[in-house]
């Protein structure tokens, strides 16, 4: 897919002045006769589409991830009882034939009235005492062993059962997103270059306009300075800019847009959820005035994109398909809110921002673009 073609497109809408609303999906329409506004609203739909299917493949590989992990160690249980049931089996055999060799008609008191040796007798009664408790011990382990390793192989069998659901849904998720993005590449390339660029026009005034708007609405405060495992993630971040976005890729040679934060962060020894939508549920809010370099930025209603702040109204973001990891400003996306990975960090006393490379601004600023509708 073209990266020039990919760049030139995405939320353009919010110079245009479109209202954003979700929409049902629609086959690739055929650019002659509509309007530029009409194509990006395709565009847009198409974008959309492809990003939820993004996060829902996110979402889906993690919870496998998380179920090859207890299968594994399911299976490592089972193995283990299954072992433990072969070794009760061989107590029990061995107590068995024990028992069988020693096997007597008479009483231990008749033996104790018949013995020549009473004392003899008493001890031998003893042992046979013993002998039948750990008889009776192990029958009670074999039955044990026996019922944890039957249920053991049970959970394994719904644990597999559950992984290979996970996997065929994946392998759709997949495919779905696949099918989006040619659908997007396919428009793209039907259009002339007088429409591509008026799309790049649009978009740069666009991520202007809502830059300006944000920063004079005095959302964002005067400048703090991030915990030290902020900084940390947001070092890590910012090496990472001029690698490509990949949609599922958690680096290190591309990411997608939580792939980048959760790398981060999970670099300062912080783990965070894997998803943007996880990342905004789960994690601690702060109102966006607060912000401090390596906090979160969610965007868009259904919080399908996110960012790390790097301050001075920037953020670092792995934008979309065909772009490349950048600094971009923070309202080059609808801002839906901001979380805090690490609440209870003290902010460093002394703080000098990451150098940034060279082209770090370079290229488009937006991420997924929300659903439109023509007015």
């Amino acid at each position: 897919m073209s990266g020039r073609l990919l760049r030139l497109v995405c939320t353009a809408a919010v110079a245009a002045g479109v209202v954003l609303a979700p929409g049902p999906a629609m086959a690739v329409p055929e650019p002659e006769g509509r309007s530029v506004r009409q194509l990006l609203t395709d565009l847009q739909r198409l974008y959309r589409e492809a990003e939820q299917a993004s996060e829902a493949y996110n979402a889906t590989a993690e919870k496998l991830k998380e179920k090859r992990a207890e299968v594994a160690g399911i299976d490592a249980r089972l193995t283990k009882a299954r072992l433990s049931l072969h070794d009760s089996r061989g107590v029990a055999g061995r107590l068995a034939r024990q028992q069988y060799q020693n096997s007597s008609e008479i009483s231990s008191y008749v033996r104790l009235l018949l013995a020549r040796d009473p004392q003899h007798a008493l001890d031998e009664g003893h042992v046979i005492r013993q002998l039948s408790q750990e008889r009776a011990e192990s029958v009670q382990r074999l039955a044990g062993s026996e019922k944890q390793a039957d249920a053991l192989a049970r959970q394994a069998r719904r644990a597999l059962d559950d992984r290979l659901t996970l996997a065929e849904r994946q392998k759709k998720e997949r495919d779905g997103v696949r099918k989006r993005l040619e659908a997007v590449e396919e428009l793209l390339a039907s259009l002339s270059a007088e429409q591509l660029g008026q799309l790049a026009a649009l978009e740069r005034a666009g991520t202007a306009a809502a830059q300006q708007k944000f920063v004079a609405s005095g959302a964002l405060s005067s400048e703090r300075a991030p915990s030290e495992e902020g900084d940390v993630a947001l070092r890590y971040a910012v090496r990472q800019i001029g690698k490509p976005y990949e949609w599922g890729a958690e680096g290190p040679a591309s990411y997608d847009c939580s792939g980048l934060t959760s790398q981060a962060w999970g670099h300062a020894g912080q783990a965070i959820p894997r998803t943007s939508q996880e990342q905004w549920a789960e994690l601690p809010r702060i109102p966006v005035g607060e912000l401090r370099p390596g906090d979160l930025v969610i965007y868009f209603p259904e919080a399908t994109h996110v960012a790390l702040y790097l301050g001075d109204g920037m953020v670092v973001q792995a934008p979309r398909p065909g772009a490349k990891v950048k600094v971009s400003p923070i309202a080059a996306n609808p801002v839906l809110g901001a979380v805090r990975p690490d609440p209870g960090g003290e902010p460093v006393r002394r703080y000098t921002p990451p150098k940034l490379p060279r082209g770090a601004t370079d290229g488009s600023d937006e991420g997924y673009a929300p659903v439109t509708e023509a007015r």
